[in-house]
């Protein structure tokens, strides 16, 4: 579903999610729902299809982080952490720029971090271009 409740008209757009448990998870509580589901063809729901309350969803988070014995973080640090996964996936800094709904790449890049694992993969690049 596309939500009229977006910051920006470019915030409106089509996001490709891969296919995975989620989808499972959401047929089974969806037959549990029964009749009391609302289908508005969100890929994250209540166990009831509507919307997520923005409480709970930052609650959630902040379980997460609780759970997974990690620093307490901002939900809004998890869009930093994503962008640079995906660099170090070897994802193309302008995907990651149209994944983020970004206007510019120079946006983008402030939400990018150069890791260890960014910079070793650069050298061995380099080194492979210049010696091999």
């Amino acid at each position: 579903m596309v939500s009229p409740l977006t910051t920006t008209r470019r915030a409106t757009r089509l996001m490709h999610i891969p296919r995975t448990q989620a989808r499972a998870a959401q047929a089974a509580e969806r037959l549990i729902a029964g009749d009391t589901w609302t289908d508005l063809d969100l890929v994250f729901a209540q166990p009831n299809g509507r919307p997520i309350q923005p409480r709970a969803d930052w609650e959630a988070w902040k379980a997460l982080l609780a759970r997974a014995g990690v620093r307490d973080a901002r939900l809004h640090d998890a869009r930093h952490t994503a962008a640079t996964l995906l660099l170090e996936q070897g994802v193309d800094i302008r995907v990651v720029q149209e994944i983020l709904g970004h206007s510019t790449l120079a946006v983008t890049k402030r939400y990018t971090h150069v890791t260890d694992t960014l910079a070793r993969d650069a050298a061995e690049r380099m080194g492979r271009a210049l010696w091999d």
